[in-house]
């Protein structure tokens, strides 16, 4: 992100204790020459001759790109592969037939969806029950919705249009409200376990089937320290079930 900006503070942050740590990162380059230029500028960014998981931003084609055969992208991304210099290949927003287009040129260890809460359309088209079926791990983003699970927006506070987060459906009528009044629902069971919301959130998302990382937004060092709180919680079944009927309202 950021022409590369975020990969350049995350270098400066972990010299000399990469070893210490797993880092991911994407291209939106699928092209042969393109994503081997992608991951070098990457390497050199990160100051490191490997990258744990390199992951393909979207399928080929989105937002109007470039339409790239995903055997051509597969094919890349494995001989960089068999080079040392990424270990695990991952695809980010991808459907379960573009999964399943990509597992026929090469193993794919993990799928990157937009997952919370209040979005689950890629628990319900049958993605993740794709990812299981192939043992593909499931690392979500959006894991708190922007934001909007922490409790800190209501009627008067709202991300204005220089947001980008005004743009997501959720932050717009009626569905905003409508997860204004699920946040209110989850506020007794946040109590319940002395948590923040952001924890409860980030604790039912850690608790579904094939999620193996749930990736959440911070902007301070106490927002990191709060979310950590997550891992710590044990929600039972009932706990679940009641936040999975608050959120599918939504």
């Amino acid at each position: 992100y950021g022409n590369g900006h975020s990969e350049t503070v995350l270098a400066e942050a972990l010299a000399g204790r990469h070893d210490e740590v797993l880092i991911a990162t994407k291209t939106n380059s699928l092209s042969a020459s393109g994503i081997r230029e992608a991951c070098e500028k990457s390497l050199e960014r990160l100051k490191t001759d490997r990258i744990d998981l390199y992951q393909i931003h979207w399928p080929s084609g989105t937002w109007g790109g470039d339409i790239i055969p995903i055997e051509e992208t597969m094919g890349a991304l494995l001989k960089l592969q068999s080079e040392g210099k990424i270990r695990a290949l991952g695809v980010s927003n991808f459907s379960s037939q573009q999964i399943e287009d990509a597992l026929k040129s090469g193993r794919i260890d993990s799928l990157q969806p937009p997952f919370s809460l209040l979005w689950r359309s890629y628990e319900d088209n049958g993605t993740f029950q794709t990812c299981i079926k192939n043992n593909i791990g499931i690392v979500s983003y959006s894991s708190i919705a922007q934001g909007l699970l922490t409790g800190k927006f209501n009627a008067d506070n709202r991300p204005n249009e220089t947001d980008n987060r005004s743009h997501n459906v959720l932050f717009k009528t009626p569905h905003y409200e409508r997860a204004l009044e699920a946040v209110k629902k989850l506020e007794p069971l946040a109590e319940k376990h002395d948590a923040t919301l952001a924890q409860l959130a980030t604790a039912w998302v850690l608790a579904q089937p094939g999620i193996t990382s749930a990736i959440v937004g911070a902007r301070t060092p106490d927002q990191i320290k709060d979310i950590a709180g997550a891992a710590r919680l044990n929600l039972s079944d009932a706990d679940l079930q009641e936040m999975d009927r608050i959120g599918r309202a939504v």
